[in-house]
């Protein structure tokens, strides 16, 4: 342990420290309606070695803070992974998990902690709070709609943290916007179907829904589509043949195939529509634990009374045609003569680096801002210039 003022620092070397790094949230939430409880099991799978790829060429640590009634006031990962490092326009490693009270004395001490342990690994600047894992999980700081239930996985704290952050140092790097849109809204659905007529009339177009008995076939389409979108992305690799299919199996029991749509020209495929139910409307109840009775429960919900009623939405590369309007037209006359459930759709993670897309969402989705996390980044050399994030098809500063 190392000591600082009222505080102490502590790694978390056991399983009791590791219980009350997962419960601290519970403390700081309380009395939350909004906060949903995570799985234990989504965040204890990332500090796995076994289970976590990232670890063959990296390193995690985590901590709490204590205060001299030695009860967890804050806690905090560090990581990093060589190959990802690598592509940043210096080396760096990554902060996440981080929780605490309303004291910057205690978020300077965890943030201290996680900036001299990346330093002596030879980063030299630290993004947070991230993921030590893919960017669609616990991924950015909530700094717009805190009244609003977080999707699942994704990160929620109270509007403190923000402050924390930027007091210490940390810089906004890029934001990712979630925007909503809703079934009701009839002058949004006027403007999808003009434009889906318009786009019509171009022979060629399709749209259909996923097909259940060729998930293999659905699997490839939907890696096709990835890599020509989002490849190109800041820290994102091209996905394989094993991961398309890894990801469409471990997907298959939440699929509703009615709302999973694929796009296609000349029978190529040229976008697709993932949609999911929503799990924390589902999970909330479970407090962390995911047991079989929990699990039971969950596939009730899903499979028998569908009733998560918000899903949230990837959206295709293939825009400015009016695709896009296409796939909602189909999606809304499925949930026309449904009568289904589903009011809403979160359509999340749209980097700000992407101003495209952003703009594709608003006008040809219809879709309005809902949420917005932000991904802060600190450099080590406090002299060194800050860049934001490049702009899609914007190449790094050398």
């Amino acid at each position: 342990m190392a000591n600082k003022s009222k505080y102490t620092l502590q790694e978390v070397t056991s399983p009791q420290l590791a219980r009350e790094f997962l419960n601290l949230p519970k403390r700081i939430y309380k009395g939350n309606r909004n906060w949903v409880c995570p799985l234990d099991e989504d965040i204890e799978k990332v500090f796995d070695p076994a289970r976590n790829p990232l670890f063959g060429d990296g390193e995690a640590i985590r901590w709490l803070v204590r205060n001299r009634k030695n009860e967890v006031v804050g806690r905090i990962a560090a990581f990093y992974n060589r190959e990802q490092a690598a592509i940043e326009e210096q080396p760096t490693g990554g902060c996440g998990f981080f929780e605490a009270i309303n004291d910057q004395e205690v978020a300077d001490l965890l943030f201290d902690a996680a900036r001299m342990w990346l330093a002596s690994r030879g980063m030299e600047a630290m993004d947070g709070p991230i993921n030590f894992g893919p960017r669609d999980t616990w991924w950015g700081l909530l700094v717009e709609g805190y009244e609003f239930q977080p999707l699942y996985a994704n990160p929620y704290n109270p509007p403190y943290y923000k402050e924390l952050f930027e007091h210490y140092g940390f810089r906004n790097y890029f934001n990712q916007n979630t925007y909503i849109w809703r079934v009701n809204d009839s002058e949004a659905n006027r403007q999808i179907f003009a434009r889906t007529e318009r786009l019509m009339a171009t022979p060629g177009y399709r749209f259909e829904n996923i097909d259940m008995r060729n998930l293999e076939e659905a699997a490839e389409n939907f890696r096709i589509i990835y890599n020509k979108a989002w490849a190109l992305f800041s820290g994102v690799k091209p996905m394989d043949k094993a991961q398309a299919q890894q990801l469409m199996r471990s997907m298959k029991s939440i699929i509703d195939p009615d709302i999973i749509i694929f796009a296609y020209f000349n029978d190529e495929p040229i976008g697709f529509f993932i949609t999911v139910p929503d799990l924390n409307r589902l999970i909330g109840k479970f407090n962390g634990k995911f047991g079989w009775w929990q699990k039971l429960r969950l596939m009730w919900d899903l499979k028998v009374r569908r009733s998560c009623d918000r899903i949230f939405g990837i959206t295709p590369e293939f825009h400015g045609k009016g695709v896009e309007s296409g796939i909602m037209t189909k999606f809304w006359h499925f949930l026309e003569e449904s009568q289904s459930r589903y009011k809403t759709m979160e359509l999340a993670w749209i980097g700000d680096f992407n101003p495209v897309m952003n703009r594709m969402i608003q006008t040809y989705v219809c879709a309005s801002l809902h949420k917005v996390h932000t991904t802060y980044r600190y450099l080590f050399d406090r002299e060194k210039e800050f860049h934001r994030c490049p702009r899609l098809g914007v190449k790094r500063r050398e």
